[in-house]
């Protein structure tokens, strides 16, 4: 299996660095915010001091695991300093306690299922997640372990705060993202809705075309004949018949001998009939039979793309990897350990990453040396794609954890290229799957939070 899109949150406690910062820490490359909440509001709790305080005691319980009232004022703290780094406003003491305190609430009930579901993360990835943060605001892990301790975070509760959101993000991925299917029409509709409003201004189509002429002055009778024979083919096409064989038997058009292929070329070019019919056809799709002076004609969208100046281009990456997958006879630092003497090999000529790939890699892709091809922003896990960026062509990695398991990743080559067709649908396959990932997340939680038993103690 290769290594699939999915969406991935990394919280950390990053209030101390200069980088910009989501609400409660720093997100690595390809990480997304979770989705606001809107759950009824607790009873109203007094304002938390961001001064330290001595004495503790339980605020609330959340299925008979308590949070403390040093634990929110921790998280009331740590929330503030971000808002004035951001030079956002500040809300009212009374409602930012509120708040903070229900998001503890909702992310202990996450963790709660998280470790029903036998949910963890080994200090492996936990290592790896310390090192994309420190890389993501530019800086060493010493100069980020010294900026957070001048900020009273130390390195434990660093890596503890770590480990939560990555058991969190398994939890999302165990629990809604395999449900955020998108099917072909959305795609249609999607990438409908993004096109210019300038209609065919720098579309370019490719016809499949098949024409039953009809004479100049035909009876009522003939013209009635040829209609009925081009529904027939019509119907015949929509009913899966091979367009190209159907234009050869049937079409009285010059382009018949190529099977009805009119070639990719700017909509303009075009008869505006042929354009207005087939505007709203998917790739594949067929319309007709649609009638001008020459006779009736059905279309097949062959291709459609745009070709203005603004048309998007994309840096693509061509890697290859070596996966490990991790189970009972196999662990994640060993996995690790592993694939280091590999790399270790490759670099001192003992072996090729080829055939090292084929020999080892637990991934589809072994069979051609781990090659995965070529890849647009997005195609990888936020894990993989993060490190893959990182590199330059030739350079291996060192090992790098995803849920898939553990990976060594070689770049080969980069390019820039305009999107094609086929791309321009992965990419907006991916933009609607993220978007009906975080509605069902969203909704989820909402009914998790829903069915948590939830006590709120005396006022804080």
């Amino acid at each position: 299996m290769h290594p699939r899109v999915f969406a991935f949150g990394l919280a950390c406690l990053a209030g101390a660095l200069a980088a910009p910062a989501a609400a409660q820490g720093v997100r690595v490359p390809g990480a997304r915010p979770a989705p606001a909440l809107q759950p009824p509001a607790p009873p109203a709790v007094r304002s938390v001091s961001a001064e330290p305080q001595a004495a503790d005691f339980i605020v609330a319980v959340v299925n008979s695991e308590p949070i403390t009232r040093n634990e929110l004022a921790a998280r009331v703290q740590r929330v503030r300093k971000q808002l004035a780094g951001q030079n956002r406003a500040m809300p009212p003491e009374d409602a930012l306690t509120r708040e903070v305190l229900e998001s503890l609430i909702v992310e202990k009930v996450q963790l709660q299922a998280a470790q029903q579901a036998g949910i963890t993360v080994a200090d492996l990835a936990i290592d790896q997640a310390e090192a994309s943060v420190a890389q993501q605001n530019d800086v060493s892990k010493e100069t980020m372990f010294r900026k957070l301790r001048a900020d009273g975070i130390t390195p434990e509760q660093f890596r503890k705060e770590l480990r939560t959101q990555l058991v969190l993000q398994r939890l999302r991925e165990r629990e809604i993202d395999a449900r955020a299917k998108v099917n072909e029409f959305e795609i249609d509709q999607y990438l409908r809705e993004q096109q210019p409003q300038n209609g065919a201004a720098g579309l370019e189509l490719n016809l499949g075309h098949i024409l039953i002429s009809v004479p100049e002055g035909a009876s009522g009778t003939v013209l009635a004949e040829r209609e009925q024979r081009a529904r027939s083919v019509a119907d015949r096409a929509r009913s899966g018949a091979d367009f190209t064989a159907l234009a050869k038997e049937f079409s009285d058009a010059p382009e018949a001998a190529q099977g009805g292929q009119m070639g990719l070329r700017p909509a303009d070019r075009y008869p505006e009939l042929f354009v207005n019919a087939t505007g709203a056809l998917a790739v594949g799709g067929i319309a007709g039979p649609v009638r001008s002076g020459a006779g009736f004609h059905v279309l097949k969208l062959l291709e459609k793309s745009r070709n203005d100046a603004g048309a998007a281009t994309v840096v693509q990456s061509h890697a290859r990897h070596i996966l490990l997958r991790i189970g009972a006879q196999l662990s994640e630092a060993a996995a690790a350990a592993q694939l280091a003497e590999y790399r270790q090999r490759i670099l001192a000529g003992h072996a090729t990453f080829e055939a090292l790939a084929r020999e080892h890699s637990q991934d589809t892709s072994a069979a051609q040396g781990g090659d995965l091809g070529w890849s647009t922003p997005g195609r990888y896990v936020p894990e993989f794609e993060a490190v893959l960026e990182g590199l330059k062509p030739g350079e291996i990695s060192q090992p790098v954890v995803s849920r898939f398991g553990v990976h060594l990743i070689e770049l080969l080559e980069r390019r820039q290229v305009k999107l094609n067709p086929r791309e321009q649908r992965e990419v907006a396959r991916e933009a609607l799957r993220q978007k009906k990932a975080e509605e069902t997340y969203a909704t989820w939680l909402r009914e998790l939070r829903g069915r948590a038993y939830v006590e709120y103690r005396d006022p804080v």
